[in-house]
């Protein structure tokens, strides 16, 4: 579901009662648009090359890390707004492997097309009032990338300095067909509930995304429950009404469970008021959100 720009200013006063800082953008009695079982299957163990059988092994080079390119002044920074374009796709959007590790910026930082590519934009410590944690995807040559805000499916590369990582042990996978959102922690499962996701044409995005943070409910209709805001957005922002346009995806619960394992949002995952309550507990903003279509079922036993 999303906030309506024309209860801006209704929200940030609601926000500042409670002492959360404000997230969301717009919102509408229909749903969130833009304001976020097998376990996912664990990455492949591959054994490891034969012993040398040398007797004086040599060392290996060190890896050579690429230059990062000064940043323009005038770079825009990443706000709740769509990221600018021109980043790279996340090549494993739909993997289930857990991402377990985040990165905080520790001062405003530029994020590049690759390692030693084009930097884009900038990235700050906090996004629209919260601290910022983003999933690192890929390591290559001394750069980190991560899941990029305000965009779908897309990476930032990151030169080394101006962060530090934190540990990430959830996980959140939402399966479109079976209405299904699981969390999983340490790579085990330890809850699942049924959900309500978006209708034809402003389907809930696929792919990897994660939690950015949370905000109190403008309206009585999301069950008085706080609202946790996805890095993604719609991904055809102009099907959606136009007063929730500028919102993200995001996790929420309704006045009512009667359209659950249903698709009547505007692209927001709904669930149970006492779902939603122990996620917003136990599941701290920086997770990784993963939405497929489904899971892949598990090998038969033997």
């Amino acid at each position: 579901m999303r906030f309506d720009r024309m209860n801006r200013r209704r929200v940030r006063t609601l926000a500042a009662a409670v002492g959360v800082p404000l997230l969301l953008l717009a919102a509408g009695v229909t749903g969130w648009v833009l304001i976020p079982a097998a376990a996912p299957t664990a990455p492949p163990v591959v054994a490891g090359p034969p012993a040398s059988t040398s007797a004086a092994p040599t060392s290996a080079a060190p890896e050579r890390v690429p230059v990062a390119a000064p940043a323009p002044d005038d770079l825009p920074v990443v706000d709740y707004g769509p990221a600018p374009r021109g980043f790279p796709a996340d090549p494993d959007t739909l993997d289930t492997a857990p991402l377990t590790e985040g990165l905080h910026p520790t001062r405003r930082i530029a994020a590049y097309t690759a390692p030693g590519g084009r930097p884009l934009a900038f990235l700050d410590p906090t996004l629209s009032g919260v601290e910022l944690t983003m999933p690192i995807a890929r390591r290559q040559a001394g750069w980190t990338a991560v899941l990029l805000p305000s965009a779908n499916r897309t990476l930032a590369w990151l030169p080394p300095g101006g962060h530090t990582t934190v540990a990430l042990p959830d996980q959140i996978v939402v399966e479109r067909k079976h209405h299904r959102l699981t969390w999983y922690r340490a790579g085990r499962a330890v809850r699942s509930w049924e959900v309500s996701l978006g209708q034809r044409g402003q389907e809930t995005p696929l792919g990897r995304t994660f939690i950015l943070g949370r905000t109190p409910p403008p309206e009585s209709v999301y069950g008085g429950v706080d609202i946790y805001a996805l890095g993604s957005v719609p991904d055809d922002p102009d099907s959606v009404p136009p007063g929730l346009r500028g919102a993200h995806i995001g996790v929420h619960s309704w006045y009512h469970d009667g359209e659950l394992g249903r698709n009547t949002t505007n692209g927001c995952i709904r669930l149970t008021k006492s779902g939603q309550r122990e996620l917003l507990a136990k599941v701290r903003p920086g997770t990784e959100v993963v939405v497929v279509d489904e899971l892949p079922a598990p090998p038969p036993t033997a």
